[in-house]
């Protein structure tokens, strides 16, 4: 579907000029640009790629001179990535399908509301609730009695377990597991765990006298609260007693893995290899980087950002920038791997004293 560029500049909330009645199709990136193309040249470091293409038309950066850029339209994008978004979603092509497909399973107890898509092979449980314009891909299953709300994208190969709950506009990647069993587990005995714990390693282990785990049931489920995304892959547990709870807003990259009794708050990012162990209590707009963890049964404050890499072990007060492992305040890391860098010198130094 072709837009002009003031039509694109106004759904974005950005500003358009030049022949701003220009039509395109489609985006890329400025070099491969066609004449239909918009070409993204959001930062100076692509301008000089936009004389390789044929872009009549770009969105360029906010002081950009887009006239000896060689442009006839421009749209003008202060905050790039900002623009960037609502520019791929006006962008995006539709979901397929319509209607539930004859070669899905569908309980006849299950209630399926208006508009709700369902692709081929999935399996929706008995007494299950579907929303209002859900959109339903190939090979998913959704156990009995799951909720889901309305305007929800459940991408292919999705497994909601029972006593799940997703509220409106939740987004589920591909192979996304949300209700599976919670790591819980107890022996008769303490175990090894238990006495390391206890000790801090200063005891001897020894094998205990009943080294059998007796597992502990998950009867809590889960519940996914509005306009939350998941990544592919990604996996959130059963809760105990209680749900699982990930707030408002939320947003999770692939490969990530969330515990059972886990409360994540509203407007979270937890980026691709994160994981939060059971019953830990993560604020509001934390941000949890690549291969970050957070160890169990602890509490990390709204405004928290960890910085990839970082285990914390400890609770972590609102605000704070973590670091490192054990995760420390980012400036103290920072000073203490400096002082490890120099080490080396300063023991040189110190034998030829």
């Amino acid at each position: 579907m072709a837009h002009s560029v003031k039509d694109i500049a106004a759904a974005i909330g950005a500003q358009a000029v030049g022949a701003v009645d220009i039509l395109v199709d489609g985006v890329a990136e400025p070099a491969a640009a066609g004449p239909r193309h918009l070409a993204l040249a959001m930062t100076p470091a692509y301008g000089a790629a936009l004389a390789a293409g044929q872009a009549r038309a770009a969105v360029v950066w906010a002081d950009a001179d887009w006239q000896a850029l060689g442009l006839e339209a421009a749209i003008i994008a202060p905050r790039a990535r900002l623009a960037m978004a609502g520019l791929t979603q006006m962008m995006d092509r539709p979901l397929d399908g319509a209607g539930i497909s004859e070669f899905a399973l569908v309980h006849p107890s299950s209630q399926i509301e208006a508009g709700v898509v369902i692709g081929p092979f999935t399996v929706i449980g008995a007494d299950a609730v579907i929303g209002t314009r859900t959109w339903i891909a190939d090979h998913v299953s959704i156990a009995a009695g799951v909720h889901v709300g309305i305007d929800c994208q459940i991408h292919a190969g999705v497994r909601l377990q029972r006593g799940v709950k997703l509220g409106a506009r939740v987004v589920l990647q591909p192979n996304v597991v949300i209700g599976g069993d919670g790591f819980s587990f107890v022996t008769t005995t303490p175990s090894n765990v238990e006495r390391a714990r206890e000790t801090l390693g200063n005891a001897p282990l020894a094998e205990p006298d009943d080294p059998t785990w007796h597992k502990i049931h998950s009867l809590g489920g889960v519940a996914i609260c509005d306009d939350v995304e998941i990544g592919a892959n990604s996996t959130v547990d059963a809760g105990t007693i209680r749900p699982t709870r990930v707030g408002s807003g939320t947003k999770m990259d692939n490969l990530v893995q969330v515990g059972h009794n886990v409360v994540i708050g509203t407007d979270c990012l937890l980026c691709a290899q994160a994981g939060v162990a059971g019953s830990t209590v993560i604020g509001d707009r934390v941000v949890v980087g690549g291969k970050a963890g957070v160890a169990d049964n602890l509490t990390v404050g709204s405004d928290v950002v960890l910085a990839g890499g970082s285990v914390v072990l400890s609770n972590v007060p609102a605000g704070r920038v973590m670091m490192g492992y054990p995760a420390t305040k980012m400036q103290t890391h920072i000073d203490s791997y400096k002082a490890l860098r120099r080490l080396p010198r300063f023991l040189r130094d110190l034998r030829k004293s």
